[in-house]
């Protein structure tokens, strides 16, 4: 038996598979802007974190400190604050060096905003701010995940 047939996969797995294969693809498109990238970016991070069981609460999500792009549950309820960092290349630095002290500050401000809603509020197990950076090179983005970054 087969176990790697398509049958075998759930469905939920198998969606979640070609949506992240559609995104890669179209950001792969080197005639995208910066700005499209970075959306294309942010779309992939949340349906990556989204096929490892976590649950996307609000996107691109903005206040007067900023923008917030992923704000997720993750499977072990915590809210998750996710900076998204998307690039073509190295070389003006690593994706998460863009994260600076001051971006930190006013990403937690943006926070406190977002959890103060009283649309927002849930039960929940803490809060964390995590960063995920994109890298476009090669047939997939390369991403990493650096949980509780600040």
């Amino acid at each position: 038996m087969n176990l790697s047939s398509p049958h075998n996969v759930p469905p939920k797995a198998r969606s979640s598979e070609q949506l992240l294969d559609s995104l890669s693809r179209r950001m792969r498109d080197n005639s995208l802007r910066s700005r499209q990238i970075g959306d294309l970016g942010e779309q992939y991070a949340a349906a990556w974190l989204e096929s490892h069981g976590w649950h996307t609460l609000d996107r691109n999500w903005h206040c007067r400190y900023g923008e917030l792009d992923v704000i997720s549950r993750d499977p072990m309820g915590q809210i998750v604050f996710v900076e998204v960092k998307t690039r073509r290349t190295l070389r003006y630095g690593t994706p998460q060096e863009a994260v600076t002290a001051s971006k930190q500050i006013n990403l937690r401000h943006a926070a406190v905003q977002w959890l103060s809603d009283p649309e927002h509020r849930m039960p929940h197990n803490g809060v964390r701010f995590d960063v995920i950076t994109i890298v476009v090179q090669g047939d997939h983005p390369l991403l990493h995940h650096i949980e509780g970054a600040f």
